[in-house]
């Protein structure tokens, strides 16, 4: 349903083109382009625009999505909480941040036992990383001050998580010097391994090898942690083969390492798991979290520690985490968290990424062998991936002449699937998607993969 006539669109198009800076656009563009385009309402996996196009939400907006758009359940639990207490006294908390607390500890893997609130996940990230320095000047090894991350990752867009990612999509030089002391190793992606492993297994052997031989090289009593997302979203779903975690467990035990998971894009169901590392039967030292833990219905992320890292900042006030978020733990966030996680648990949306996240990737198997510019499809639940190349025998890309990423994002656009297209992609709708959703996907998929190779004469 038209909410807005063509003029009042276009109103709000030249006031965002003055006075918005949307995200990863530039104005003069987005003036080109008739956009941006201006989104009303929700529900399920569809999305709505102000001139009443309807659309099904293969990103789950930023990954984050997760019950879905439109449920009311999770407004009102805000609600209610807003109309008792919307904030609390310094030093002090409230039930709701109480109740979630509990309730992680409950869901997450291991002994992870407290959770750190911050806004977001870069919020989450910078936690992280300012709590393991913190950690080992408590426990008497101060020299371990440096981070080991991954090439291609993405952490966040705060100055410190832009050290420890590695992705081309997010330059950097603009805000060089980054933090001092990250240092970066091959990414776990078998389709394009580093170090030219033939199988998952092999090149995730090769890439964790990298990994020990970077602390060696740095002096393992300088290395605080391992940061690393179980599966790397900006690669186009880099799944690690499965010996990856337990080894890279393994070898953080060895040097006195922490290990730290960045589930801030997998965490809350997304993979099929409630968390993306209970895949490989891992316990991570710190997780962040953010996105899926409201599915985006209000801003929120955490730090979850082992209880062998929080006990560390017990016993004095001196010993204390100095470390303050103001909107860290927000009451309404909590109980928005809260109705959120029951919601995945009373719907089994966790079991239906799985089954989904299965049904989507035969799917897109299917597509594969059909399109000779399908490289490589991979996924894990509900967040899966795809490579598009020129040449599948040698991997080649297309040039970036042939505006691949534009071609295809505009595709899925004008065929009522919203996609970021480029050579490596993602497909992660919400986890309330149905086979009938899936197969929408799949059609348009296959309709528009169709008509890119014959436009970049690839057939």
């Amino acid at each position: 349903m038209t909410t807005h006539s063509p003029s009042e669109v276009k109103s709000l198009q030249e006031s965002a083109l003055e006075h918005l800076w949307v995200y990863l656009r530039e104005p003069s563009d987005m003036a080109e382009k008739g956009d941006p385009a201006i989104f009303v309402s929700g529900e399920g996996v569809h999305v709505t625009d102000a001139l009443g196009n309807t659309s099904i939400d293969g990103m789950s907006g930023l990954w984050l999505k997760n019950v879905g758009y439109g449920r009311k359940e999770i407004a009102d639990a805000a609600y209610e909480q807003m109309l008792n207490l919307t904030y609390m006294p310094l030093g002090t908390t409230t039930e709701p941040t109480i109740r979630l607390a509990e309730k992680i500890s409950q869901i997450a893997p291991g002994d992870m036992t407290r959770s750190f609130f911050t806004s977001g996940g870069s919020e989450a990230v910078e936690t992280a990383l300012k709590l393991s320095r913190a950690y080992f000047k408590r426990v008497g090894e101060p020299n371990r001050t440096k981070f080991i991350s991954r090439k291609g990752s993405y952490h966040g867009a705060t100055m410190g998580a832009l050290a420890l990612g590695g992705s081309h999509l997010y330059p950097k030089l603009d805000y060089e010097p980054l933090m001092p002391g990250v240092f970066h190793v091959p990414q776990p992606l078998p389709y394009r391994c580093e170090f030219g492993g033939e199988t998952p297994e092999e090149c995730a052997e090769l890439c964790v090898n990298a990994v020990e031989e970077m602390i060696k090289f740095q002096d393992p009593e300088t290395i605080a942690a391992v940061f690393a997302e179980p599966i790397s979203s900006p690669m186009g779903c880099a799944v690690p083969g499965d010996n990856y975690w337990p080894r890279l467990r393994e070898i953080c035990d060895r040097y006195g390492v922490l290990l730290i998971a960045d589930e801030v894009i997998t965490g809350f169901g997304r993979t099929g798991k409630m968390f993306a590392t209970e895949h490989w039967g891992v316990v991570p030292d710190m997780m962040t979290v953010a996105k899926g833990i409201t599915s985006g219905y209000i801003p929120m992320g955490g730090c979850i520690t082992r209880g062998e890292i929080s006990d560390a900042f017990i016993g004095s006030q001196k010993a204390s985490f100095k470390h303050v978020i103001t909107f860290g733990g927000h009451p309404v966030a909590a109980a928005a968290a809260l109705k959120n996680i029951q919601i995945m648990e009373e719907e089994g949306m966790v079991e239906n990424s799985a089954r989904m996240g299965r049904y989507l990737l035969d799917g897109l198997e299917e597509l594969k062998e059909k399109h000779q510019i399908i490289g490589d499809v991979r996924g894990l639940g509900l967040l899966c991936g795809m490579d598009i190349v020129k040449d599948r025998q040698t991997k080649e890309p297309f040039p970036a002449e042939a505006n691949l990423g534009a071609r295809l994002t505009q595709g899925f656009s004008d065929n009522g699937i919203i996609l970021r297209g480029g050579d490596a992609m993602n497909i992660a709708p919400p986890l309330c998607v149905t086979a009938g959703e899936i197969d929408e996907i799949v059609t348009v998929f296959d309709k528009v993969i169709t008509q890119t190779a014959r436009d970049l004469g690839a057939e």
